[in-house]
């Protein structure tokens, strides 16, 4: 069964969209929203509030890629700058390594890593053109 919760905003003034719909589908993600939400240096924030367009290399299809979040963080010298952050295991974040023998778990393992490469690759030149930041997330920097 999936995770899913919903998280209760503190400082709704900061929160870019609706702030009664903050899905957690994840404890990392949940973790990121009160970091977010709490952090005086995050000027505004959005969980899944922009998309962005990518071509699936699995179904040769165009679709929509909802990251995670979008901040609008200020910097150390007063400047700010905005920053899509995609949260995902670590596993998920290289390909997968073959078995011995192919399963089905290393095909949906190997599915994923493309599509999820295919949403990657989009959000970095979605951001190089807009002049803003793209960075993954994982439990390597979410954890204590």
């Amino acid at each position: 069964m999936a995770y899913k919760t919903y998280y209760k905003i503190k400082n709704k003034s900061k929160y870019i969209g609706n702030h009664n719909n903050i899905v957690c589908r994840s404890l990392w993600e949940r973790r990121v929203c009160r970091y977010l939400d709490e952090n005086i240096n995050i000027l505004s924030w959005g969980s899944e509030e922009i998309s962005i367009p990518y071509y699936s290399p699995i179904d040769k299809k165009n679709h929509k890629y909802f990251p995670d979040f979008i901040i609008e963080m200020k910097n150390n010298d007063g400047t700010t700058r905005t920053i899509i952050i995609e949260v995902k295991p670590k596993k998920q974040t290289t390909p997968p390594k073959k078995p011995k023998r192919q399963t089905k778990n290393f095909i949906n393992e190997c599915i994923t890593f493309s599509i999820n490469e295919a949403k990657w690759k989009s959000a970095e030149q979605f951001c190089k053109k807009k002049k803003w930041k793209f960075i993954i997330l994982t439990e390597d920097d979410i954890l204590p």
